[in-house]
């Protein structure tokens, strides 16, 4: 594990790279906007109560969009002069993209039938799953993973001195830790929104939130390698090779649960899990 030096970044919680520093800003100075849009507006306001597809396609790319048009419009002084494919923020909206695209598209199902999720709001899908929350999910896993960058990235200076076994013990339990709490926090925080239900909420509360902890088990620390060591420059394959693979890690993960464990609660039967291979593969079930 590296050691760091806080001399090329005024804050223990920055990155060194100039431009990662500017890009992690930029994604938490936007989390407001999104934010507020979905749970300060809509949710409170019950607006979401006459929204049609149109609507709440609408919601997404408004959430989402600006997040890609800001930066392009307003360069950050660190990303004058650097090729748009070298922009930290590039680099880490396209890791971004492909997990979360893969989560949704693929994930989703395992919500179905696993923790006996549904969507129930009218929307237009792609497999069976709204587009909506596609665009949704790049904002918020965005602002969830540089938070982790931060939080780890202080977690190594404060333990550097410690032996690597230690730094690698204290690392893994805190990723355990900070994965769980954003799942807990996500499950809480859409607890108004009717339409994303839940065969049994509590059961989630407890157990299903630690079924979506894996994907940020495994996305926090690879995410965090993007430009972060001095020297090191990503380039765009090397990102979307890396973002398949933690997908990929993630997908054998849940599916291991989905075959050794089953799912958390009672669920109908054309839902269960127990058949050979994966979920969205078995013929004529309904997932709906």
């Amino acid at each position: 594990m590296p050691k760091m030096t806080a001399s090329a970044s005024p804050s223990l919680w920055l990155a060194q790279n100039p431009s990662k520093r500017w890009g992690e800003h930029f994604f938490l100075m936007y989390t407001p906007f999104w934010l507020t849009l979905c749970l300060g507006i809509v949710v409170p306001l019950h607006l979401y109560e006459s929204f049609t597809e149109l609507e709440y396609l609408l919601l997404g790319l408004i959430s989402a969009v600006p997040s890609f048009v800001i930066p392009i419009l307003f360069v950050g002084k660190a990303d004058r002069g650097v090729a748009l494919k070298d922009r930290y923020w590039v680099k880490a909206a396209l890791w971004i993209i492909i997990f979360s695209y893969v989560g949704n598209y693929f994930w989703t199902h395992y919500f179905f039938t696993v923790l006996g999720a549904s969507y129930t709001f009218p929307s237009w899908k792609m497999n069976n799953v709204p587009h909506t929350t596609f665009m949704l999910t790049h904002v918020c896993f965005l602002f969830y993973h540089v938070t982790s960058n931060m939080t780890l990235r202080r977690l190594r200076h404060f333990t550097a001195h410690l032996s690597e076994k230690v730094q690698w013990v204290t690392e893994a339990a805190w990723i355990l830790v900070l994965a769980y709490f954003i799942a807990y926090l996500e499950t809480i925080a859409i607890a108004n929104f009717p339409y994303y239900q839940f065969v049994d909420r509590d059961s989630m509360y407890k157990v299903g939130c630690l079924f979506y902890a894996i994907y940020f088990a495994v996305s926090f620390p690879m995410f965090l390698r993007i430009d972060e060591k001095p020297g090191d420059k990503w380039d765009l394959p090397r990102i979307a090779v890396d973002a398949l693979g933690a997908a990929m890690l993630v997908t054998i993960i849940l599916d291991l649960w989905r075959i050794f464990l089953g799912p958390i609660v009672p669920i109908p039967d054309a839902k269960q899990c127990p058949q050979s291979g994966l979920p969205w593969f078995t013929e004529n079930v309904n997932l709906t």
